[in-house]
């Protein structure tokens, strides 16, 4: 390819990302959050759930930044809830989670609940599969709620 097309290419895209940036276009899905939420700490029992991890990817991705210490932190994310399971009756895969927001100012957003599930069927005969689907059901639930807590962080 000539240098000049290659030139005129990459001068078209950096136009395009410009104007799109200019005009307040973002990525679907990615929230903005408040100056309170600017610098974030979330306070779990556990660190390491799926709804922990998804959490903390939302709110990277939103721009906030997490920190270590509360003392840092304009807010404070507490994770009261964080449970995941299955119903083996009704082969229901469920995750609720329990959180409330507290600014430098006091409480932003009292303990709310979210639940989320889904059914799938259950085969003995394919335990092993069963188990993998209901990993990966585990893992959407938690991203979804990790969306839903970031949009009502959003409206804040």
């Amino acid at each position: 390819m000539a240098a000049p097309a290659r030139w005129s290419r990459c001068a078209l895209l950096l136009l395009v990302a410009l104007a799109a940036s200019s005009c307040g276009w973002r990525l679907q899905g990615i929230e903005r959050l408040p100056s309170a939420m600017s610098v974030t700490y979330v306070d779990a029992a556990d660190r390491y759930s799926e709804f922990n991890r998804a959490l903390r990817e939302s709110l990277n991705a939103a721009g906030a930044q997490l920190v270590n210490d509360s003392s840092q932190a304009r807010a404070i994310i507490r994770v009261r809830r964080d449970e995941s399971g299955q119903r083996v009756l009704s082969y229901e895969v469920y995750y609720i989670v329990e959180y409330s927001v507290e600014g430098v100012s006091g409480e932003l957003l009292e303990v709310q609940m979210l639940e989320r599930k889904r059914d799938y069927s259950y085969d003995e005969a394919a335990l092993l599969a069963k188990q993998r689907e209901q990993a990966v059901l585990t893992q959407a639930l938690a991203r979804e709620l990790a969306g839903l807590v970031l949009r009502r962080l959003a409206a804040l």
